[in-house]
């Protein structure tokens, strides 16, 4: 198996982990146990859906040992594909057809930008200040977005986590290309940015969290994948050396599929999705030691 394929399965199993998360998230959001940091780590779910996603994390990390950000970032686009009926059925509903629609031209669009996007497994890493760098800037786009609270706090919330999350993912690149040479996991650089994958992987999460509160399931998701490749790209081609292939070609092709994908966030966004502003299945009473849990789920 090549480097490429290798890459391409990780992702495939990352997504579904990803996807199993967001429903899980959302359904707390609008249960109302996400109202603050106390109620999260007092909830058996949260803790499900945060072990769901570092197990998908783990899978990201290892997809980017073997492929560069440029073909990684976009298809986490998958975890869309998974998530929107995998939150539906645990509603108890059918997919919308706008839903549908709004799903799969995000999905096409980011499968065009996938294309050009193939390359080499990667070989350049950021330096210690380039890391910082990105990372102060990746935190002050982040409060800037999230500092307004308004009807579009949501998916600004959504941006933010997409942004944090494909600094997360550059770091780890980072981390997983030097370990992977044999070098030293206990070197300074490596430790300083193996912390800052950390902060921006838990910001990340507790961003979409906010982010679910008021858009349900779909938009939000749709917007932190369209960000998160977008980011990704540019901290691949401008500090990492990533190239699209193709030439202009490859540019036009990635630009259609921008457009193309920024079409299915604004369909999912006006879809009329039953989990938006839908109340949650109860809570079923915890007995003594438990931890409650929405209807039909299993205490992790």
């Amino acid at each position: 198996m090549n480097d490429t394929a290798l890459a391409v399965g990780l992702c495939l199993a990352s997504a579904v982990a990803y996807a199993a998360g967001a429903v899980a998230q959302e359904r707390l959001a609008r249960a109302g146990a996400a109202r603050s940091a106390g109620a999260l780590l007092g909830s058996g779910v949260w803790w499900w859906s945060a072990g769901l996603n570092a197990a998908a994390a783990l899978l990201h990390a290892a997809a980017l040992r073997y492929g560069p950000l440029t073909l990684v970032q976009p298809l986490g686009a998958l975890t869309l594909v998974a998530a929107v009926p995998m939150g539906a059925r645990r509603a108890g509903r059918r997919v919308a057809a706008a839903e549908w629609r709004g799903t799969l031209a995000t999905v096409a669009g980011l499968g065009l930008l996938l294309l050009p996007a193939s390359g080499p497994a990667p070989d350049d890493t950021l330096t210690l200040a380039e890391a910082l760098a990105v990372s102060g800037a990746t935190t002050a786009v982040i409060l800037l977005l999230t500092a307004v609270r308004d009807p579009g706090a949501g998916l600004r919330h959504a941006t933010a986590s997409g942004l944090a999350s494909a600094t997360a993912s550059a770091l780890t690149q980072t981390v997983a290309v030097a370990g992977g040479r044999g070098g030293s996991l206990l070197s300074v650089r490596v430790a300083v940015v193996a912390l800052l994958v950390v902060v921006f992987a838990v910001g990340g999460m507790l961003l979409s969290q906010r982010a679910y509160r008021g858009g349900g399931l779909g938009a939000p998701l749709a917007v932190v994948n369209l960000a998160n490749p977008l980011a990704a790209a540019a901290i691949g081609a401008v500090l990492l050396g990533e190239r699209l292939q193709g030439g202009p070609a490859g540019l036009l092709l990635a630009g259609a599929g921008a457009l193309v994908a920024a079409r299915g966030v604004v369909l999912l966004t006006r879809a009329p999705s039953a989990s938006r502003g839908a109340p949650a299945p109860p809570l079923v009473p915890a007995a003594a030691g438990e931890l409650a849990v929405p209807a039909g789920r299993v205490p992790a």
